[in-house]
C-alpha cells in the first residue's frame, strides 16, 4: 500500500511525498521526482535513513514523511564537512551521537616504520587464507563479548556490525590472525576492494592487549599490500578510540575524512 504526504513544494506546485515500497519514499512535484527517502536495517538491527534532495524544503517534506511512517530510534550518517546536511538532519530532530574518522594508511614500511617490527615471544602470524575457521570463530565471540562489555558494539563501523546469527566473520579467507601456542589471540580483517583495501577490524584479545600484537599484524598486513603494489589502504576510527587512533598516527596514517553518526530517538 502506498501512503502520501502533500506539503507546499519550491515553487507553485505541491511536492507529494508518496512511500512507494516497505523503505523507499519518493518526493513528485508537478510530476517530476525532485527527491527520495530510503530506509535500511543494519545487522544489528538499528535503522538508517538517508534522503537525497537538492532543495532544503523538498528534504525537510521527505523527512516529515519518513518520521511519520517509521518508528524511532532512527540513525543516520553524514560527511562531517557537509554543513547543508548535518544542519538539515537537526532540523528533523537529529543529534550527534558519534564521530568517525576515516584514515589513508601508507603500505610503505619505509613510511610506517614497521618493517622490523615482529611478534612477540611465542606469537606467531597466520597469513591471510590459512586461518582455521572453528578458532577463528571462537575469537570473534570472545573479542565480541569484550567489546560489548566495555564500550558495546554499537561504537564499531557499521561493516563490523555482528550479524544476526551473532558472528562478524563473513569470509574467513580476509582475515590474518596471532596465534599463541594453539590460541588464536589476535586479528586484523582485510577487504581486498580494487581502488583501496580497507582495514575494516583490528582486535587483540583483552588479557594479550600492550604486548605489540596488534602492531605485528598491521606490519604483517601492510607489508603484504605494499609488496603487492597497494600504495594505501583505508581504515576507520571512532573518535573516542584513543588506543586505535594512536595505533594508525604513529605509523604515518593521514587523517582524510570525518563521518558523523547522528540519531533521533
Amino acid at each position: 500500500m502506498n501512503f502520501a504526504h502533500s506539503a507546499s513544494g519550491t515553487g507553485n506546485h505541491a511536492v507529494v511525498v508518496t512511500r512507494v515500497s516497505n523503505m523507499q519514499w519518493h518526493a513528485v512535484e508537478d510530476d517530476r521526482t525532485v527527491g527520495r527517502g530510503d530506509a535500511s536495517r543494519r545487522p544489528d538491527g538499528r535503522l538508517f535513513i538517508s534522503i537525497d534532495a537538492w532543495h532544503g524544503a523538498v528534504f525537510d517534506r521527505i523527512a516529515d514523511a519518513m518520521l511519520t511512517d517509521l518508528p524511532t530510534p532512527l540513525s543516520t550518517v553524514v560527511d562531517e564537512a557537509d554543513h547543508d546536511a548535518r544542519s538539515a538532519w537537526e532540523r528533523a530532530g537529529f543529534a550527534v551521537a558519534r564521530r568517525e574518522w576515516g584514515y589513508l594508511v601508507p603500505t610503505d614500511p619505509q613510511i610506517t616504520g614497521l618493517d622490523p617490527v615482529r611478534p612477540p615471544s611465542g606469537v606467531t602470524i597466520v597469513p591471510s587464507g590459512e586461518a582455521e575457521e572453528a578458532p577463528l570463530r571462537a575469537l570473534d565471540r570472545i573479542i565480541r563479548d569484550e567489546v560489548e562489555a566495555a564500550v558495546g558494539w554499537q561504537t564499531m563501523p557499521a561493516e563490523v556490525l555482528p550479524r544476526p546469527a551473532g558472528t562478524i566473520v563473513v569470509d574467513p579467507a580476509k582475515y590474518v590472525v596471532a596465534r599463541h601456542l594453539d590460541q588464536y589471540v589476535g586479528l586484523i580483517r582485510v577487504a581486498p576492494l580494487t581502488r583501496q583495501p580497507r582495514i575494516g577490524l583490528i582486535a587483540v584479545r583483552a588479557d594479550r592487549h600492550r604486548r605489540g600484537i596488534a602492531r605485528a599484524l598491521l606490519a604483517h598486513a601492510l607489508g603484504s599490500l605494499h609488496r603487492s603494489g597497494t600504495v594505501s589502504a583505508w581504515a576507520e576510527v571512532n573518535e573516542s578510540n584513543a588506543a586505535a587512533t594512536a595505533l594508525f598516527e604513529n605509523i604515518g596514517a593521514r587523517r582524510a575524512a570525518g563521518t558523523l553518526e547522528l540519531i533521533r530517538s
